[in-house]
Parts: structure tokens; sequence; C-alpha cells
């Protein structure tokens, strides 16, 4: 009996080892995505957040992005919905991984976050049919190429600019197809950027339903990104 019991404390520990040891190390978040991922700055909110949480010496943060780029630019199998053209170019995925195994190299990471704001210029391509294979798409490139099935994904819902589709006709094609694919997984969540839109700009310019987030809005745009990043991260250990 008490040879069974010491057996079974030690499956215990075993067990209560290897769930901890997922955890250990350090959380890389990876922000990427068009205009509005350009015009987060992650140090005015995202970062002091996601460090006071963990601690500094645990996290590494890298956002590549660049505006007014559809989807195809990171989706390496992207294809339009009829015809041949226009094609996948994803050399801004290429610049984005370069960043990140440059900054996790010979590092242990635990958690892997992938934050994404895009979507305006396939809705104002026209390219919402295809828009749902390729989040899907990019989502499971990331984890191939990081070797991972945990990858916890955020998705900025593109904000009420354009709720009628007069200036990009697939705009609320690509935000209901955005919450659909943050829905569909426990891993996934959405972030609501609807009322971030309206103020003043970084410019000093005021707004009202703008394309762009005011400078109040990017900055409570990076704590919901950093909350919900923090969210995942707890309730999917």
């Amino acid at each position: 009996m008490k040879a069974k019991t010491i057996v079974l404390v030690s499956l215990i520990v075993i067990l209560i080892s290897s769930c901890v040891s997922r955890q250990v190390g350090i959380h890389l978040f990876i922000l990427s995505g068009q205009s509005n991922m350009v015009g987060l700055r992650p140090e005015e909110s995202f970062i002091p957040i996601i460090k006071e949480k963990f601690g500094e010496e645990n996290v590494i943060v890298i956002k590549d992005a660049l505006g007014a780029q559809p989807i195809r630019r990171w989706y390496k199998n992207w294809e339009p919905f009829e015809g041949d053209e226009p094609k996948a170019q994803p050399d801004l995925y290429d610049s984005l991984m370069t960043k990140v195994y440059t900054a996790i190299e010979n590092r242990r990471i635990g958690t892997v976050t992938f934050i994404w704001m895009q979507g305006e210029r396939d809705a104002r391509e026209k390219q919402g049919e295809v828009y749902e294979e390729s989040l899907i798409g990019l989502y499971r490139q990331l984890s191939h190429d990081l070797g991972r099935k945990d990858l916890n994904f955020v998705i900025g819902r593109l904000s009420d600019f354009d709720m009628l589709n007069e200036k990009y006709p697939h705009w609320t094609m690509i935000s209901d197809i955005q919450v659909k694919v943050a829905e569909s997984n426990p891993r996934f969540n959405w972030v609501n950027t609807d009322d971030l839109n309206d103020g003043i700009n970084r410019e000093g310019r005021s707004i009202k339903n703008d394309l762009h987030m005011s400078a109040e809005g990017y900055v409570i745009m990076g704590r919901r990104y950093a909350d919900t990043a923090i969210h995942l991260i707890e309730h999917m250990k």
C-alpha cells in the first residue's frame, strides 16, 4: 500500500510539473496589420499593462505593420475569389517573422499571442469573399511556422466607419467575418473599436467616425488588446 501511495504521489507531481512547465518562459506578443496597427504605440498602454502583469523580463513585444495593405501581403496561400489576379505577395509576413525569429532566438517561449488589426484594404478592394479563409489561414500559417498549437489570437474588429458600405463595399462583411472567426475558437477573441474613432487625432485635428482612431482611441485600444491577451493567457492554461 505504501508503495502504491508513493507511485500515486509521484504521478501527481509529474502531472503538476507538466502543467506548470507549459507556462514557464517568455510571453511573446506579435502585433501586425495595417494603418490602425501602425497608429498604435504599444509603449503608451499595451506594454505597461503586459509588463505589470508578467514582469518586464518575461515579455517580448514585436510590432510590424504597414498602412493600406491587404491580407495577401501576409497570407502566403491567398487567392482571389475569381480569376488569377491579384496574387499573394507575403513580403510583410516575411519581414514580421524576421523580427520574431531574431527576438526569440535562444529564448524559452511560454506563450504566444498574435494581435491583428487589419481588413480595411480588403473591404475597399471587395475581397470579403475570401477574407475568412485568409484570416484563419494566416493564423494557421503562423502557428505552423512557430511550431505551436497553443497560439492565442486577438482580432481588432473594424470600427463603425462605413457601416453603409459606401466607400468600402465589403466593410460590414469583413467586420462580421472577424467576429465569426474570433468566436470560433476558445483561443480567439476580438476587440471592439467602434467608440475609438471620435475626438482629436494625433495631428490635432477633430475627427468624427473616422477611418482611423483618435489619439486617445489608440491608447484605449492598446489597453483592450492587453486585457484581452491576458485573459486568454490566464484562461487557456
